[in-house]
């Protein structure tokens, strides 16, 4: 997928000896214009593919190269290292790089890629083991289905003194948060993290570890893991496979949830602000096409992304999930039609409550490891979610005549209103994080701390 400079001459020779266009009116004196782009095989990096495919990169005057990664970690380091210029990332990321958890580096992002699109996969054998404790109609399981049909199953484990092993896809993953956020909900411990030790399974009754997406399906064959929280397509493929069963989506964890985001480094966005604004806007015009005509436009980046350049799985699985529906158990095919968002519900706007929420879950699970101020969090969300840089971008997307007006949310201040429609019904509100904490029957508050693999002070 590389423009190499010899296409790229030739590109450009042919466009003067064709009949000039008038240039689009928020075109930009760019400072840079080759870039690469890391990505991980997911369909919600579809934002960059549609991009690339339908030429709106080259619109902003942008050569930019695709390539994916092989983990998440990879991912990272080359954003920082400088390897790549931005990327696909997990909105925790950023956020975490910022304040030094893992590794240190200033990321930001302007530009949220999707809402939703995360479930949660258990074995065949843990499913047959939850189905008694699930309630049915017409012969269906009721959904959303809560962790507390998945209590009886690890309390039998432990009795035969088996570990309850689940995968998620990165420590300060969306995957890792949700997952841990439906457990607890159902009262099984997820585990701590602390200064000393970061598997993240301290006291916990699940143990989660990484496993990146792709090999979600067969490490879940293999018996080594009964269940994991991906992305798609990976959940879909187990159905497809028959070696597993989707209990919930994100979604019914956390209705319309932000799920990734565009990062690249601070300093590139510093040194190179139109070309910032230029990558932005071609992403916000992508995140357009893909939720346009009440999603007409599916079919058609199903059969992009199943390409081996980007995601690599069959069309017939992506498409599960994409088109607006999800398969759970083989056959129960359910209409849902925001399970992938990306334009809807200002999905591309980066809200700082998002970030405080990523926030307040490092804090719960003890990857912050002391009590901060509310303050702090929304400093630090500041410092990260950039919706300054994405507003600016979205108005020459109008001026250009690509959006239109009432698709941004303008006068915002970074804030959605308080949210209930959580899995648990608890309300988040991003101005008062450490209240948020404070009802949690699970997890760190207030002062509290882990030392010596307990929790201590009040």
């Amino acid at each position: 997928m590389r423009i190499t400079s010899f296409l790229r001459t030739m590109v450009l020779g042919l466009s003067l000896a064709a009949p000039v266009a008038p240039a689009q009116a928020g075109m930009l004196e760019l400072e840079k214009d080759e870039l690469t782009f890391g990505f991980i095989k997911l369909t919600d990096m579809a934002p960059l593919a549609i991009a690339y495919e339908k030429g709106y990169f080259e619109d902003e005057g942008l050569f930019v190269t695709l390539e994916p990664q092989a983990n998440w970690k990879v991912l990272l380091d080359g954003v920082i290292t400088g390897q790549l210029d931005g990327a696909h990332m997990l909105a925790g990321q950023p956020l975490a790089a910022t304040i030094g958890f893992g590794t240190q580096a200033h990321i930001i992002t302007p530009f949220s890629m999707d809402l939703n699109g995360n479930g949660i996969t258990v074995s065949n054998e843990v499913w047959e083991m939850m189905k008694p404790h699930i309630p049915h109609e017409n012969g269906r399981p009721v959904h959303p289905i809560k962790a507390d049909a998945l209590k009886p199953v690890i309390e039998k484990f432990r009795a035969e003194g088996k570990p309850f092993n689940m995968g998620m896809v990165f420590p300060v993953s969306t995957h890792n948060y949700e997952l841990r956020y439906w457990l607890a909900a159902g009262g099984i411990h997820p585990g701590f993290y602390s200064q000393d030790n970061i598997t993240g399974q301290i006291q916990a009754e699940a143990l989660l570890s990484v496993t990146p997406p792709p090999q979600m399906p067969a490490t879940l064959e293999a018996g080594t893991i009964s269940g994991y929280c991906v992305g798609e397509p990976w959940n879909q493929q187990a159905v497809f496979k028959g070696i597993g069963v989707p209990v919930i989506t994100d979604t019914e964890i956390w209705k319309n949830n932000p799920e990734k985001v565009f990062g690249i480094t601070k300093a590139f966005a510093d040194k190179y602000p139109n070309t910032t604004l230029a990558v932005t806007k071609a992403l916000i015009r992508a995140a357009r096409w893909l939720d346009g005509n009440d999603n007409a436009n599916r079919r058609e980046a199903v059969e992009i992304l199943a390409r081996s350049e980007y995601v690599g799985a069959d069309a017939e699985v992506i498409a599960n999930s994409m088109t607006g529906t999800f398969e759970y158990e083989k056959g129960d095919k359910r209409e849902v039609p925001d399970f992938n968002v990306f334009y809807r519900y200002y999905a591309t706007y980066p809200y700082l409550s998002d970030a405080v929420w990523y926030l307040t879950q490092m804090r719960r699970w003890g990857q912050i490891t002391e009590h901060k101020s509310d303050d702090w969090y929304l400093d630090v969300a500041r410092q990260v979610y950039r919706p300054d840089i994405y507003l600016e971008a979205a108005r020459l997307v109008v001026e250009d005549g690509n959006a239109a007006e009432v698709d941004f949310p303008w006068d915002s201040d970074g804030f959605r209103a308080p949210q209930s429609e959580f899995i648990d019904g608890i309300t988040f509100d991003g101005r008062n994080p450490n209240a948020y904490l404070e009802q949690f029957p699970i997890g760190l508050k207030g002062s509290q701390k882990i030392a010596q693999n307990a929790v201590v002070g009040g």
